[in-house]
């Protein structure tokens, strides 16, 4: 159901791109630009944050909530999408995270 629900909604974010900004939140985030929409992004991560050192439960979801939506808005923006980070996370499965974090280009 999840999985469903994430691909139909980034499907939707897709779709608003297009949209009038005065009538679409999602289609004012694109008319803004990619670094108003990267830094939504970091302000929700820090909410989601603070949610969660205040270990309440129903804050965090909704945080957490914002904060995979506005992730996926920043995708879609730069052309990526869910399949993208499905394909990076399968091909790090069965890699220690210190080799991968190792591996990385400096």
């Amino acid at each position: 159901m999840a999985e469903d629900f994430l691909t139909t909604l980034e499907t939707v974010i897709r779709d608003r791109r297009g949209a009038d900004p005065a009538t679409s939140y999602t289609a004012s985030l694109f008319a803004k630009g990619r670094a108003k929409i990267a830094q939504k992004l970091g302000e929700e991560a820090v909410e989601t944050v603070i949610a969660a050192m205040r270990d309440d439960r129903a804050e965090l979801i909704g945080e957490a909530t914002d904060l995979m939506f506005h992730l996926l808005v920043l995708l879609a923006d730069a052309g990526l999408g869910l399949d993208d980070i499905r394909a990076e996370m399968i091909r790090r499965e069965g890699v220690s995270g210190i080799d991968e974090k190792a591996a990385r280009p400096k």
